[in-house]
């Protein structure tokens, strides 16, 4: 609902100058009231969100979100200088993204496979240290 005050009624208010930002310049008050969603809508995504991090599950969850998930973002953003997609259209962004996804994956199995590879062991071919032959 939104409500406009008439110059009659909005001039000489004596709160006039606690209402307006400006009232030199702003000649009436505008006000917006809203009085919440209407029935049939179905419920913003935000408003799920809000619902499901507000139990303690959620909280628990989200919790660990700030080690798990933000450390990946933060990792394609800064190192793969990904700031902005460069495409148009929920398809093209998606495989941009998962694109950016498997580069990062990709390292973590490169660094992964460098600092924990199996030693190398020398093949044993069946002879004692005293049966090698001169």
């Amino acid at each position: 609902m939104k409500f406009t005050g008439a110059k009659r009624v909005c001039g000489p208010c004596e709160l006039r100058e606690r209402c307006l930002r400006h009232p030199g310049r702003t000649p009436v008050r505008q006000v917006v009231f809203f009085t919440g969603r209407t029935h049939g809508l179905a419920e913003t995504y935000s408003a799920k969100m809000k619902k499901k991090i507000d139990t303690d599950q959620g909280r628990y969850q989200y919790g660990r979100r700030l080690g798990i998930v933000e450390p990946v973002f933060g990792n394609i953003c800064s190192t793969r200088q990904l700031r902005r997609f460069s495409l148009r259209g929920k398809r093209k962004v998606n495989t941009q993204w998962l694109l950016y996804c498997l580069v990062h994956n990709i390292g973590k199995v490169h660094r992964y496979a460098i600092t924990h590879a199996p030693k190398r062991r020398k093949r044993y071919d069946g002879r004692s240290q005293m049966q090698q032959p001169a």
